[in-house]
């Protein structure tokens, strides 16, 4: 399952030498969503791993970034007890006020904190349009 988020670069912590063939690097990301006219703030802390430890490199803490991740899980037995871990593990990261594809600037994305519509709903419509006849599919199947 591929998941994505944008939020402030927060923390970004040196990169982890686990075990002889595992390493991972640490960041935290601020995220910030409206509820009901209040803004309720997060922190989640996710993780790099092996060769993809260096992309965070190029980002600097305060800046805004969508981060793409998968959620992982692990479950052990210590001393007859079960206990569980979850790790946000990042893939992909890159700026989130560049249009997708150009890295280089341009266009500003949609702040990920805004929201104007009542309810507290916090999404984008897609937008409206008018399809001719001949593009109306009427088919039964």
């Amino acid at each position: 399952m591929s998941l994505e988020v944008t939020g402030k670069l927060l923390v970004k912590y040196d990169t982890q030498q686990v075990s002889e063939k595992f390493k991972k690097r640490e960041f935290v990301l601020e995220l910030a969503e409206e509820i009901n006219g209040n803004i309720y703030t997060n922190f989640a802390k996710m993780q790099l791993v092996q060769n993809k430890c260096d992309i965070i490199d190029r980002f600097k803490e305060g800046e805004t970034v969508r981060v793409s991740f998968n959620i992982k899980g692990n479950k052990w037995e210590r001393d007859g007890k079960v206990n569980y871990i979850t790790n946000l593990d990042a893939w992909r990261v890159e700026s989130a006020t560049a249009t997708p594809g150009n890295a280089g600037g341009g266009q500003a994305a949609p702040a990920y904190n805004n929201n104007n519509n009542q309810g507290g709903a916090n999404f984008n419509a897609a937008p409206s349009f008018n399809q001719s006849p001949e593009t109306i599919d009427d088919l039964p199947f």
